[in-house]
C-alpha cells in the first residue's frame, strides 16, 4: 500500500476535482466529527434490484449481502493504525428496500425514483482527511491485484493518477446561492396535509389494536427535471450541508443515480470489533431567541412521549446487535442525551456490543437492518403498516450510507435528510414516529419542519 500525506486541502474544495465522474464519492463530517473521505475509480461495483445482484455489469446469483461479503473477504488486510480509519474498501448506499432481501415483506406498487436497492462500488483509492489535525493522505492499495510487484506497480500508477486529478482542485469560496435547476416542475408529496394526518391515525389505531408500539410514517417530496438539464448536484450538496449541517453527510455520484444525504444520526460503527449504534428518536424546532430554544430544549428534555419512543427504538435496536455480539457486551453508555444542530434538537442514544469472534460488519449490517429508529417496533409488523400507508419504495432514504474497510471497519449514516436523485427526477422524504399519544396534525408539522432546510437548500420558499 502506498501513502503519501500532503498539504492539508478542506474536503469539499479537493471533492470539486472529482465531483463530475460518475462513482466518486464523498464521505463528509461537516465541523461536528473528524474524518472525512474521498474515494474514487472503484475496481468493482456492486448493484442490487428485487433481488438481482449485478457484479461489474454481469448478473451473479446469491443474497447482495452474502455477494458483497464473499467479495470483500478476498480483499481482507489489516489497518495501518496512524492514518484515518478508512484506508481502502466498500464505499455507497444500502436502501430501505434491500429489507426484502433478510425478510418477508409486502412490496409497495410505486417505484418513482426506480434506484438500485443498493449501490457500492470497491475502491482501491482513498483521500482521507483529519479535520483535527488538519492532515491529509493519499492512499493507494495496489488492489485487486496479487500481493507482489503487480500490486507494488499498481499502487504506483493509480497514485499518479490520483495526484493528476487532485491538482485540479480550487477553493470553493462561495456556496451558490441558488442550485441551478432549469426545468424543475413544482415539487408536490405524495400525501396532502389531511392524508398525512389520516395516515398517523391510522398508525394510531394499529397502535390500540395491539400490532405495534410505534412506527416511522414518512411523506415523499418529488420533483421532475429535463432530461440534459440536470440540476448541478454538488452544488446542491454544498448548500444542504452549510444550510443545515451534520456529522454524517455524503455525496454519492454513479452517475445517472446520485444521493445528497447530511444525517445527524449513525446507524453501525464497528472498530476492532466493537459495535456502535446511535439512535436518535424525539424533536424540536431550534428556537429564534435563546430564551425560547432553551425552552424548546428542556421541552424535549422532559417529554414523556419523546423518552418513551426512544427507550423503545434501544430495546429493539439492543435485540438487533445481540444476534451477531457476544453475550452479555451489549450496553447502553447513554440514554436520552440532547444534541442540537441547525434547524432542530433531538433526543440521541447510545448501543454498544462487542462482534463475535466468527461475525463480520456485513453480518451486522444484515442483522440490524434497517435501523430500528427509522422503522418502529416490533420491527416487522412496522414495515409491514409503513408499506401499506405510504405505498411507495423509500429508495436510499432510511437505509444506510458509509464505508467497509477492508480491515473489516465498517461507520454508516441512518440516510435521512437524503436527497435522491435518478435519471430526471429527484425526491427526499420527512417523517417521524409515531406513538399511541402522537397528535395527528403536530406530526404533520414535525415533518415539515425536517423538510424546512430542505426546502432551502433547494432555493424553494414555502
Amino acid at each position: 500500500m502506498l501513502i503519501e500525506e500532503c498539504p492539508f486541502i478542506e474536503p469539499v474544495d479537493a471533492y470539486g476535482a472529482f465531483a463530475p465522474f460518475a462513482d466518486s464519492h464523498f464521505l463528509d463530517s461537516g465541523d461536528r466529527d473528524r474524518y472525512a473521505y474521498i474515494a474514487v475509480s472503484p475496481f468493482h461495483k456492486l448493484t442490487a434490484k428485487n433481488g438481482q445482484v449485478t457484479l461489474d455489469g454481469f448478473a451473479v446469483p446469491g443474497n447482495p449481502f452474502d455477494v458483497l461479503g464473499d467479495l470483500l473477504a478476498r480483499y481482507r488486510r489489516e489497518k495501518q493504525e496512524d492514518l484515518p480509519p478508512f484506508q481502502g474498501g466498500v464505499v455507497g448506499y444500502f436502501g430501505y428496500e434491500l429489507a426484502h432481501q433478510t425478510e418477508t415483506l409486502p412490496v409497495a406498487d410505486d417505484d418513482w425514483l426506480e434506484m438500485p436497492d443498493m449501490a457500492v462500488g470497491i475502491y482501491d483509492l482513498v483521500i482521507s482527511f483529519d479535520l483535527h489535525q488538519r492532515r491529509m493522505w493519499l492512499i493507494s492499495t495496489g488492489m485487486p491485484a496479487p500481493e507482489n510487484q503487480a500490486r507494488a506497480q499498481r499502487a504506483a500508477e493509480r497514485m499518479t493518477m490520483l495526484r493528476k486529478y487532485l491538482r485540479l482542485a480550487r477553493p470553493l469560496f462561495d456556496v451558490p446561492d441558488v442550485p441551478h435547476q432549469p426545468d424543475i416542475t413544482t415539487w408536490a408529496s405524495n400525501f396532502d396535509p389531511a392524508a398525512y394526518q389520516h395516515a398517523v391515525g391510522k398508525v394510531i389505531e394499529y397502535i390500540f389494536a395491539g400490532d405495534i408500539f410505534q412506527a416511522n410514517l414518512s411523506q415523499s417530496f418529488r420533483a421532475e427535471y429535463a432530461q440534459g438539464s440536470i440540476p448541478e448536484r454538488f452544488g446542491l450538496y454544498r448548500r444542504l450541508s452549510t444550510v443545515s449541517s451534520a456529522p454524517f453527510g455524503a455525496f454519492l455520484n454513479f452517475g445517472d443515480v446520485a444521493v445528497l444525504s447530511n444525517s445527524p444520526e449513525r446507524f453501525l460503527k464497528v472498530t476492532d470489533g466493537v459495535v456502535e449504534t446511535r439512535p436518535i428518536k424525539g424533536t424540536r424546532a431550534r428556537g429564534e431567541t435563546p430564551i425560547l430554544d432553551a425552552e424548546l430544549a428542556q421541552e424535549l428534555m422532559l417529554s414523556a412521549k419523546d423518552r418513551a419512543e426512544n427507550v423503545m427504538i434501544i430495546d429493539l435496536l439492543r435485540n438487533d446487535i445481540s444476534k451477531v455480539c457476544k453475550p452479555h457486551s451489549v450496553k447502553t453508555p447513554t440514554i436520552c442525551a440532547l444534541e442540537s444542530y441547525a434547524n432542530v434538537h433531538h433526543l440521541v442514544s447510545t448501543v454498544t456490543g462487542k462482534l463475535d469472534d466468527d461475525a463480520t460488519a456485513i453480518d451486522l449490517l444484515a442483522a440490524c437492518f434497517p435501523g430500528g429508529s427509522i422503522t418502529g417496533a416490533p420491527k416487522i409488523r412496522a414495515m409491514e403498516i409503513i408499506t401499506e400507508l405510504e405505498q411507495t419504495t423509500r429508495g436510499a432514504y432510511c437505509g444506510a450510507i458509509g464505508y467497509i474497510g477492508f480491515d473489516g471497519s465498517m461507520d454508516t449514516n441512518i440516510a435521512i435528510r437524503t436527497i435522491c436523485m435518478n435519471k430526471g427526477r429527484m425526491a427526499f422524504n420527512v417523517g417521524g414516529g409515531i406513538v399511541a399519544d402522537s397528535q395527528p396534525d403536530h406530526e404533520y408539522a414535525e415533518t415539515m419542519v425536517k423538510a424546512a432546510k430542505m426546502f432551502e437548500a433547494l432555493g424553494i420558499v414555502r
